[in-house]
């Protein structure tokens, strides 16, 4: 094996990395259109077109592919207790690569059962329960679920007692669906693997088909799985290494891009200052999708959560400015030319860097107890994060790079997030992170070896 291409089939572009083994390099980068609305494969011969002329290759040894081509993985997860088994659900469908569109608690009721059919997910995720507990709640959702006229995918991780009737429910009804280890089989132990499993493998089954993507499929080497599990992948071996090739430790990963905020948190998030945890202890690798922060198609709704009378600009830019860039954005597809445009949209990057770390990190609280106070953990603890990478065109393209980044660390008035309190900032400027996921179903310390290379210090 000398030469593997990795293909990413984008909602908007499809991307091509050619590698060299040998030399452990990456040969030529390509970009192209995705053709999602006739054939994707025009798409990905117009970028392998490029990788040819740029550096004479025509064939390849390997070729891997991962996609979020037609929006990606939409989700929508049931649960029992919101601060439970919803958690729970939730995390294990992002951490499988699912844009989780909605979440429902308790029974679901007519008014939520139709809200479920007007989404129209591509996957459901049903849980409820611990092992023993709850049963009514999962039963009547799958009725609920059954009933609705859609080919729904489910996923079933919740109460083992119940999950042969369940599944009953569900065949009777002639959805397509299967049943894996309950998420939350007890109040301490959240269980995120087999979902994130069995997502992986329906993707594979059936959305790829829903995609449009079985023909692309068959050009591959090995089957097409979800970008973000694919980056995900890259994320964690990053972190913890191989037997044969040391990883980085605790890391932070931001993927900024113009309709959401990625968050990936690879680290076991123990306590650095409260005395106890509250809630469901998180898993050493997070990630979380902020749907509504993005610097493109999500600018109107970052825009909401900035308080621009507040904010500090970079030098030599105004309200006015700010306020220009957004209309100018109205077309996504735009890219900054002047200084003043390339400023506000390094403003927004570390906006958006700021409030996604906000809501995916932990926080502590004062509690007052019969032994006095203590201070209590809900999340996870990122305070002693060593790395934070950062990736997307308004990172990687911005004018400061640490003016975007800074913004993930804890600052005066984060008095009690959890946030790093200082780390070393890396940029994955070549965004290779989603390919050596798949290089590293080929060869993991190869992987590691290339992150280590192409991933720079600022």
């Amino acid at each position: 094996m000398n030469k593997i291409l990795t293909i990413d089939f984008g909602s908007t572009n499809t991307k091509l990395t050619a590698i060299d083994v040998k030399s452990e390099s990456v040969i030529a980068t390509a970009v192209a259109f995705t053709t999602i609305e006739t054939d994707v494969r025009v798409g990905f011969e117009n970028a392998l077109k490029e990788i040819h002329s740029l550096c004479g290759i025509k064939e390849f040894d390997e070729k891997v592919a991962c996609s979020s081509a037609a929006g990606g993985l939409k989700m929508v997860s049931c649960g029992l207790v919101p601060d439970l088994t919803v958690k729970a659900s939730k995390m294990a469908a992002t951490s499988a690569g699912a844009k989780v569109m909605r979440s429902f608690s308790y029974e679901i009721t007519p008014n939520e059962q139709e809200e479920i059919y007007n989404l129209n997910p591509d996957i459901v995720l049903l849980c409820g329960g611990i092992d023993g507990g709850n049963k009514n709640v999962i039963v009547h959702n799958a009725k609920m679920l059954a009933e609705i006229d859609l080919p729904l995918y489910i996923i079933v991780a919740g109460n083992k007692t119940v999950a042969h009737t369940v599944s009953q429910i569900l065949k009777d009804a002639g959805k397509y669906h299967k049943v894996c280890e309950n998420v939350l089989p007890d109040f301490n132990n959240i269980n995120i693997y087999p979902v994130r499993s069995a997502i992986r493998d329906l993707f594979i089954e059936r959305i790829i088909h829903a995609k449009g993507l079985d023909e692309a499929q068959k050009m591959m080497n090995a089957e097409i799985v979800p970008t973000p599990f694919s980056v995900f992948d890259g994320a964690e071996l990053l972190s913890l290494g191989t037997s044969n090739e040391s990883g980085l430790g605790d890391t932070l990963f931001f993927d900024v891009g113009g309709a959401t905020t990625d968050v990936y948190s690879m680290c076991d998030g123990e306590p650095t200052k409260a005395t106890m945890i509250k809630g469901l202890k998180e898993p050493f690798s997070k990630r979380t999708v902020e749907g509504d922060i993005g610097v493109r198609y999500s600018l109107p709704f970052l825009m909401e959560e900035i308080d621009l009378e507040k904010a500090v600009l970079p030098d030599g830019i105004t309200l006015s400015d700010i306020n220009n860039w957004v209309n100018k954005c109205k077309d996504c597809s735009v890219i900054p030319i002047t200084e003043i445009e390339a400023k506000s949209d390094m403003f927004f990057a570390r906006h958006a860097i700021e409030i996604s770390i906000n809501r995916h990190v932990g926080f502590v609280d004062e509690v007052y107890t019969s032994m006095g106070q203590v201070l209590v953990q809900t999340g996870k603890d990122l305070t002693n994060t060593k790395y934070i990478i950062g990736t997307g065109g308004s990172v990687i393209n911005s004018l400061d790079k640490n003016y975007v980044l800074q913004s993930s660390l804890l600052q005066s008035y984060d008095y009690n997030l959890l946030k790093p309190s200082k780390a070393s900032f890396l940029l994955d400027e070549k965004n290779i992170l989603a390919a050596m996921g798949l290089v590293s179903k080929i060869d993991s310390d190869l992987a590691l070896r290339m992150m280590k290379k192409y991933i720079v210090g600022l």
